[in-house]
């Protein structure tokens, strides 16, 4: 926090730092309101802009009368940028809390920590503006990245969650091509945190020896693989690296390799050219994969990417009604992957309760990324503890804390 102090929802700040998402053309407009409400709510208060928005659009973030607009490549260096703009001074700044200090509750109280290890994307795929707005790959140290999970496995974090624009591609540019697997390598057995997670992963980046990194339980089993379509010749005008043949074959080997594995995946419905066959052809597929999750997305041109021109753009009823297609399926196969836990105990990190007239009731997570639910008179908060899978819920699992009598 370079000495400030965060404040809360409500709460007058004299700093405001919004971080800009430029991804579609929704986006665009979220990110100029929030960044109008942030003015509108802290009167006074100096306003700085980063972020993808802020990087592609500055003039159009400049008519916002922000005070300081500062593109990717300088977000790491925000605190001095606005110092030598005279907008921040020594005086400003109070003492800096001791990293060794449990995070106060103002904090949020998380369980769960995203640690950012890689920036930027090589991968040029047709529908994405991440590419322009993020610059090429860029990773930090081995040793940079370990510190920071200590100084959060001090503070009382339960989990790190290892995120990344292109995680997949750390250590590529210093020419370490398995560079994710040394660093995960390195976190297990360098930290004692009990759960470590990995975000997004393109599936050309994995090698059929990383699966060997699960043989430490404290890695969650929960690999996410964006797909973005399972008709090949979509993937061809995407520009994605992979094939039907490739995606599935990886995926049979990180599931004989990891019991209990889940797998989800991204995939866009109403790509340019799309026919109704290829679509098929892409459900047909995504039926055969039987994945944890999918999230789902119509296809949304951005302006600068080579989708954005091309021809046979979908109508956006026939997207909508693919969309539907798919998200029937998906569901169906999210309640199956769920019904698999049934009768099982597991390890569950409890993170949030809400008081009901039943009792206190806890969420929280398994490794494999299964939303669980449970009665518990204890302070369950930030524990990891076993629990028996009993019986669904709309988007949960129902289960009794191994420690305690009652359901």
């Amino acid at each position: 926090m370079a000495g400030h102090q965060l404040v809360g929802p409500g709460e007058n700040a004299e700093l405001c730092v919004f971080n800009s998402c430029t991804v579609t053309h929704i986006a665009d407009r979220s990110s100029r309101q929030r960044i109008r409400r942030l003015k509108r709510d802290n009167p006074g208060a100096v306003v700085i802009v980063t972020g993808c928005y802020a990087e592609m659009s500055p003039d159009a973030v400049a008519a916002l009368d922000v005070d300081l607009i500062v593109g990717n490549e300088d977000k790491d260096r925000i605190v001095q940028l606005a110092t030598e703009a005279g907008l921040l001074y020594d005086e400003d700044l109070i003492p800096a809390p001791d990293a060794s200090f449990p995070l106060p509750e103002s904090a949020g109280g998380h369980t769960r920590a995203f640690v950012k290890v890689q920036d930027g994307c090589d991968n040029h795929c047709t529908y994405c503006i991440v590419t322009v707005a993020r610059g090429v790959g860029r990773s930090r140290s081995i040793s940079d990245v370990v510190a920071e999970i200590r100084q959060l496995r001090e503070r009382g974090y339960q989990e790190a969650v290892l995120t990344g624009v292109h995680l997949g591609s750390f250590g590529h540019e210093r020419g370490e091509r398995d560079g994710l697997k040394k660093l995960v390598r390195a976190i297990l057995s360098e930290t004692d945190l009990p759960r470590l997670r990995l975000s997004s992963l393109e599936p050309w980046d994995l090698a059929p020896d990383f699966f060997e990194l699960w043989e430490n339980p404290r890695l969650c089993r929960h690999l996410h693989l964006p797909l973005q379509s399972g008709s090949d010749a979509v993937l061809k005008r995407m520009a994605r690296r992979t094939t039907q043949k490739k995606f599935c074959a990886l995926v049979e080997s990180a599931r004989r390799a990891i019991p209990g594995l889940a797998v989800s995946t991204d995939a866009i419905v109403g790509f340019p050219g799309e026919s109704e066959a290829e679509f098929a052809d892409s459900l047909a597929f995504i039926e055969r994969m039987n994945f944890s999750r999918t999230h789902i997305f119509r296809f949304s041109g951005r302006k600068g990417t080579a989708a954005y021109a091309m021809p046979g753009q979908v109508d956006p009823q026939i997207a909508q009604e693919r969309s539907q297609r798919l998200h029937d399926v998906a569901a169906r196969h999210e309640r199956t992957f769920r019904q698999s836990l049934l009768g099982q105990t597991l390890p569950v990190l409890w993170e949030s309760s809400e008081d009901t007239p039943a009792g206190t009731l806890w969420s929280g997570l398994t490794d494999n990324y299964v939303r669980v639910s449970a009665f518990s008179a204890q302070n369950r908060h930030n524990q990891i503890t076993p629990a028996f899978f009993f019986d669904l819920l709309p988007d949960a699992v129902a289960a009794r804390i191994s420690q305690e009598r009652s359901a």
